[in-house]
């Protein structure tokens, strides 16, 4: 937890917030995405997390992809802007969060893939048929066929 989020949290306690964040959809050559388990949820899903007061969202998401995995990623262009019900979490330590999220695609530039054991606690390669075989967050089936095809218009 970021040391903005820790301090609003003293003021709000485990109510409801409305966090703007963002996810790297990473495509590797074959097309195939990096998805990540999240270790407080135990659910599989794009990695990446909230944007901090005064980072622009494409900051956000190399900083995130670098803390959680190790990587350093190229933004290939943005999928997306998403929200609503499916995007509404409630953490085992009774925190209530309703995400906007800006997902992106992106490539990896540099290094492979490490969870950092905190955040992350295992990464695989998926195919788009794969992703329906994994227990994922309730808002990947709405996005990962989107970033599938955005991925699939923009390499040809």
């Amino acid at each position: 937890m970021s040391p903005f989020l820790a301090r609003l949290r003293e003021k709000v306690g485990n109510d409801l917030i409305m966090l703007p964040s963002v996810s790297g959809f990473v495509f590797d050559g074959s097309g195939r995405l990096l998805l990540a388990r999240h270790g407080d949820v135990g659910l599989w899903a794009a990695p990446g997390g909230g944007v901090d007061p005064d980072e622009r969202p494409e900051d956000a998401v190399v900083r995130e992809l670098k803390e959680e995995l190790g990587i350093a990623v190229e933004v290939r262009g943005l999928i997306g802007v998403y929200g609503g019900p499916e995007f509404r979490t409630l953490y085992p330590n009774g925190h209530e969060v309703g995400y906007v999220i800006a997902a992106y695609a992106c490539t990896v530039v540099s290094g492979e893939p490490e969870p950092d054991g905190v955040e992350i606690n295992d990464f695989r390669w998926v195919a788009e048929p794969g992703v329906r075989e994994l227990d994922v967050t309730p808002w990947m089936p709405h996005v990962a066929p989107q970033a599938f095809a955005w991925w699939r218009e923009h390499t040809r």
